[in-house]
């Protein structure tokens, strides 16, 4: 659950809002809540803390309020803002001075359980108690922050509680330090005979984080970079130096770095400040007084001279030449950035070149500086750099509280004004000023910061066929180390310790003393969303639904795969990935970029696999093109659009080239973030058709193609495919439009979408689909709740593929990771059929009640659960797992514990909470609709499925688990990421990949 955050640094705020309609229904409402804040005054007291600042920030519709604890000096900061997805967060400077991970295993071993919610684990209790829209923690290089978010007054009361009691009050127990950080184990726990290995939550993820090569390259940047102080460690702990790490230590550690004189907490949204500040004064700072912290974090000493480091890591498991894989940056310290933080740096870099083209990488790099220096920024690059940031400030993102909390965590860390970094209207408006005063500002800046810093690093980094090896030896011999420094006595300890360890993880768990939502906090009913459908040129349907966008229109097409010759549908999302980066009409590829950040918000291009809410072996295929932009340049958009669609260029050999290794290495980097995916893509790939064609789109057959594709040296072949998939794909036939934007904005949005698709060409001749059994079907949504314009409705064209038989299959791919990823899909019901809502329910219940401790607890995995997706397959996996076939043998026993009916019904209540908090998640403006958009459902079908989940009972989910998840009762399918393993090996059910 919990992600180690590694450098936070120096980012955009993606999600920033502003502006406003004019339009009196859709006008922001912000009025209240930050004149309410704005009646504050400095210098009043409330509840122990005494306001210091008051400050409007209209560019964001938000009222700042700063204010500081008089006994502790803790800081806080109040963001007042109508949104009702609250957020509170608390921060702390954390500064390590090894790589023991002490900062990440305490913020594992916090969240374990404390003095007023002693249960062991209330914060993964809390997410099956709560209707929270975000719940985590993330160690940072220098701070670690407790952030959460709820829609709900009293959840909100809720979580503050426990996150208070958690952070400032923990437990701390030696065994949830073993547990959660490192330990000494036998193999298996039961038989003292077993060999004794390393084991922990944190030492797997840490062990799985650095199989990751971008995660290895970013750490020993700043490692490298910054080696004066506490950037040279690891943070998040180096799997080496973990089991140097004591429990004296931790609690230590916790001692000197969680006192509120050295805390930041944060709180954003319409609910009100003063309970808040009552709830945080009485429940923890009352019980602390004021210390001196010693957790500064001194300024970098610049170097004289520029310095250079080579380093090693893991092979590109799918790569076949390694000699072109390194990895190269320039970076450079800015030691005075915004006057505050010590780890602000700027880097440049390549991926994927040969070791010998280092030098003119680096020779690049200067002749840029020096250019740039000499003949300044184009007027364009800067205006789109300052329409980006504008965009961010009006695209309104469901997380923006949380957003915000990461956007000022640093600055903020480092004593820095946070209100200062939020009035980015000031900044933008000193900006201009300063370029209007002296048009050499920015060359200046670039000859002081790059051109003169001599704090300047070229690190290098290139794949060691026997990485992986080296590591396990070292992890073997810190092994032996440990053991055999230890006495006879010592041994029987740790083995005594374990079935301590193991009895503690097996026992019933009292959560009685947490507080809890009840199912009845729900809502009954959804609000509804309207729309209008309308046809334009003609036959297309196009979804106008009118939202207070803040001055944004949003645009989406849909088009039909189902004509396209079945040799050409791998090649879909390599199309999909390069169609808007190659250039069009009169623009070649670098104009075509520019334009797209001139005018637009970004423009992407993705193939999906839509399933039936009503059948299985059903499906819709086609590509959504997405777009969206401010209101004064939707006509630009849709010209690049049509552009796009009529006159894509596909002549770019080298470009093309670039962009093939680029996506083929991005997805390959992907595989250690979100094998867990992976493997269950590969694991449903025979239980459905969809699921086959989504392997062939997202899977790990789609990564081989394009490592395949990147490594040819003639590519012509394959750039030839582009113009051939065009031909099918981009025109009218089969396409829908979706539309997002405010209400006196729709009119001049229906002219430019006819005009867009009166200029998309048709294709010349009927084509025939190539799987000749398609099913019309209308997409629900005759309802009051969406206003259909003269009858018209969405058509979707779905497959049907009466020939498709489910099966089993068992996949192992050899990875060179020392982790595993695991996935077993089950086939079992669609969206529409009552069960559903049933195994949704069950699959939250097995996550919480048995697979969490299970796979985390005992097995040590950084993650595992259960889940039912839209598509009606039932997925148990685990994420970054020491394990395999015990893990599969876990899913067994999760299933029988199903069957079995052991849970209760505040189980089964919980699990409800849990469910609802993601299915009433908030939903953006630019998203409102797209349910019914895209897959076809109605606000009244997603109604009834709501009142199934509420009526999902004991006997429901006993029945569902027997009839579907049993062996022999539904198609199973396996498959594994990881090393070799050789009971796998010799199991000929298995392919080895």
């Amino acid at each position: 659950m919990w992600r180690w955050g590694g450098r936070r640094g120096l980012r955009a705020v993606h999600g920033l809002h502003g502006g406003r309609a004019h339009h009196k229904v859709w006008r922001w409402k912000s009025d209240q809540v930050c004149e309410r804040a704005l009646q504050y005054k400095v210098g009043e007291k409330i509840h122990g803390f005494t306001i210091n600042q008051v400050t409007s920030v209209p560019e964001l519709f938000l009222t700042a309020v700063k204010l500081s604890h008089d006994n502790t000096g803790a800081r806080y900061l109040h963001l007042a803002r109508e949104d009702k997805n609250n957020l509170f967060s608390v921060q702390f400077r954390t500064t390590p001075m090894d790589s023991t991970g002490v900062p990440h295993v305490l913020e594992h071993t916090v969240l374990c359980g404390s003095q007023k919610y002693p249960c062991r684990d209330p914060f993964f209790k809390m997410l099956n108690r709560s209707l929270s829209t975000f719940m985590n923690a993330f160690t940072a290089s220098d701070y670690t922050m407790y952030p959460f978010s709820t829609q709900n007054a009293k959840d909100f009361q809720n979580l503050l509680s426990v996150y208070l009691d958690a952070t400032f009050f923990p437990c701390l127990r030696e065994l949830d330090f073993w547990q959660e950080g490192w330990r000494l184990e036998h193999e298996n726990p039961s038989d003292p005979q077993t060999p004794l290995i390393f084991k922990g939550v944190v030492f797997n993820e840490m062990k799985g984080a650095f199989t990751d090569n971008e995660r290895i390259f970013s750490q020993k940047l700043q490692n490298k970079l910054l080696p004066d102080h506490t950037y040279s460690v690891v943070s998040g702990g180096d799997p080496l130096c973990i089991p140097e790490l004591t429990w004296e230590q931790l609690k230590q550690f916790h001692a000197t770095h969680y006192h509120p004189s050295n805390a930041r907490f944060f709180t954003y949204g319409n609910f009100h400040l003063e309970q808040h500040l009552k709830q945080i004064h009485e429940e923890a700072l009352s019980k602390f007084q004021k210390i001196e912290q010693s957790t500064a974090v001194p300024a970098q000493k610049p170097w004289d001279k520029p310095r250079e480091f080579h380093i090693t890591c893991g092979p590109d498991s799918l790569a076949a030449d390694a000699s072109k894989q390194t990895t190269v940056s320039i970076s450079f310290l800015l030691p005075e950035y915004n006057g505050y933080t010590r780890e602000a740096y700027f880097s440049v870099g390549l991926q994927g070149i040969a070791e010998k083209d280092v030098q003119i990488v680096k020779e690049l790099i200067d002749r840029t500086i020096d250019d740039v220096i000499e003949k300044g920024f184009e007027d364009d690059r800067i205006e789109a750099l300052l329409h980006k940031i504008e965009i961010q400030m009006k695209h309104q993102s469901t997380s923006f509280g949380l957003a915000l909390t990461s956007y000022i965590a640093s600055c903020w860390n480092h004593d820095g004004d946070p209100v200062k970094l939020l009035q980015i209207g000031n900044q933008l408006n000193k900006f201009r000023k300063c370029l209007k005063e002296n048009p050499k500002f920015l060359q200046e800046k670039v000859e002081q910061y790059f051109k003169n810093n001599q704090h300047k690093l070229t690190l290098s980094m290139k794949p060691d066929n026997k990485y992986y090896e080296k590591q396990t030896q070292m992890e073997t011999e810190k092994l032996k180390q440990k053991v055999s420094s230890l006495s006879q006595e010592d041994k029987w300890q740790i083995y005594e310790k374990g079935l301590e360890l193991r009895a503690q993880q097996s026992k019933p768990q009292d959560a009685s003393c947490l507080p809890a939502l009840k199912v009845s906090d729900i809502e009954p009913t959804m609000p509804f969303t309207k729309f209008d459908i309308a046809l334009a040129a003609g036959d297309v349907p196009v979804q106008y639904c009118a939202q207070p966008t803040n001055g944004m229109v949003y645009f989406r097409t849909f088009s039909s795969l189902n004509t396209l010759p079945e040799e050409l549908r791998p090649y879909v999302p390599l199309f999909c990935s390069v169609l808007t980066k190659l250039g069009c009409g009169i623009l070649d590829y670098r104009e075509q970029a520019q334009q797209i950040e001139l005018k637009t918000g970004g423009m992407t291009v993705s193939p999906y696999v839509l399933p039936d809410e009503s059948h299985l072996d059903t499906y819709e295929q086609g590509v959504l093109f997405s777009s969206l932009c401010l209101e004064r340049n939707l006509p630009d958009m849709m010209h690049l659009w049509t552009e796009i669609f009529n006159n894509p260029c596909f002549e770019e050999e080298e470009h093309f080239k670039v962009l093939v290794k680029m996506a083929a290495q991005e997805l390959s980097n992907g595989i250690p973030d979100s094998g867990h995916l992976y493997a269950a893509f590969r694991a449903s790939k025979t239980l459905t058709p969809a699921g086959d064609l989504q392997e062939t789109f997202s899977g790990m057959d789609q990564v081989r193609l394009m490592k395949r594709i990147a490594e040819m040296t003639d590519i012509k072949p394959i750039l030839r495919k582009l113009p051939r998939i065009k031909k099918y794909l981009l025109n009218c036939d089969n396409m829908r439009c979706s539309v997002n934007a405010t209400p006196q904005q729709m009119t001049q949005a229906e002219k430019e979408v006819e005009n867009f698709l009166r200029n998309v060409g048709r294709s010349k001749k009927e084509r025939k689909p190539v799987r000749p059994h398609i099913v019309e079907k209308p997409a629900h949504g005759d309802s009051a709740g969406s206003a259909h314009v003269n009858g018209c409705q969405i058509i979707r064209k779905l497959v049907i593929d009466p020939t498709f038989k489910p099966c089993q299959m068992k996949t192992h791919f050899l990875l060179p990771f020392p982790v595993n990823y695991v996935g077993e899909c089950v086939r079992t019901v669609p969206y529409a059929d009552p069960d559903h809502a049933s195994l949704k329910i069950l699959a939250r219940l097995m996550s919480a009640k048995f697979l969490h401790a299970e796979i985390r607890e005992k097995g040590g995995a950084y993650g595992g659960g259960a889940k039912l997706s839209h598509n009606g397959i039932f997925t148990l996996y685990s994420y970054r797992d020491p394990n395999s076939v015990e893990t599969l043998q876990s899913f067994g026993k999760a299933i029988d514990w199903a069957k079995s009916g052991k849970f209760t019904e505040q189980d089964i209540d919980e699990a409800k909470l849990s469910v609802f908090s993601a299915i009433d998640a908030p939903v953006a403006p630019s998203d409102k609709g797209m349910d019914h958009f895209l897959y076809g459902l109605s606000d009244e079908m997603k109604q009834a499925y709501r009142e199934q989940l509420f009526a999902v009972s004991h006997d429901k989910l006993t029945t569902v688990s027997n009839k579907y998840l049993g062996i022999g009762k539904s198609t199973h399918g396996l498959a594994i990421l990881g090393p070799e393993n050789a009971k796998i090996a010799k199991d000929p059910s298995w392919i080895v990949r």
